[in-house]
């Protein structure tokens, strides 16, 4: 695996919206510096929902994002989704809590999957891309920073698989919002869980 892209943006509006978003990527060339925070540089308007120590990178796998290609029938661009960066050869169903991507000294641990929303819809001019993106059960990927490090285009990457149980990114998806009583919420606790979602889940307890 290497990086294909990686990606960062700026504040702007959506058409037709009011409010400012960062889902506007674009690759850039060249190291950038990833901390605790994220990618230096990187636009984040959304805080409630965005960003901050345990959402501070979003992956997406390269055969995803190929696969997406052809779903919709166009090419999909690095940054397309709101990604940071690409990951060939990597398919985002077999990305569990707690897998790591280790990038030369840059330590990323996987907390939660991506989950749609209007914004994305409205990037996207598709009005029913939300629900079309939780039936595929493909999420892209948010990490937390375990050791800040430089990331660029064709770096090596080692994914470590999480020594404990592992709790795929499509099924944290397919969970959350679920009105069903869920016997795996204490499973998925035990996870290393963002802490947003880790909160969705505790008060389903």
């Amino acid at each position: 695996m290497k990086i294909l892209a990686v990606c960062i943006g700026s504040a702007e509006t959506l058409t037709g919206k009011s409010y400012k978003t960062g889902i506007f990527k674009i690759p850039v060339s060249g190291p950038v510096q990833v901390d605790g925070e994220g990618l230096l540089g990187d636009r984040i308007c959304n805080r409630k929902h965005h960003g901050g120590p345990d959402q501070a990178v979003y992956i997406e796998g390269g055969t995803t994002l190929d696969w997406w290609a052809e779903q919709l029938g166009q090419p999909i661009a690095p940054g397309t989704f709101g990604e940071n960066l690409v990951i060939s050869d990597l398919d985002n169903r077999d990305v569990a809590v707690g897998d790591r991507f280790v990038i030369g000294p840059l330590i990323l641990e996987a907390t939660a999957p991506r989950t749609p929303c209007a914004t994305f819809a409205a990037r996207m001019n598709d009005p029913m891309l939300v629900k079309r993106y939780t039936a595929a059960g493909r999420p892209g990927i948010y990490c937390r920073v375990l050791a800040p490090g430089l990331v660029e285009a064709g770096q090596a990457v080692r994914h470590e698989l999480f020594a404990g149980d592992r709790v795929t990114m499509p099924e944290l998806l397919a969970a959350y919002g679920s009105k069903r009583d869920n016997p795996d919420i204490a499973r998925y606790l035990a996870a290393p869980l963002a802490i947003r979602i880790r909160a969705y889940f505790t008060q389903k307890l």
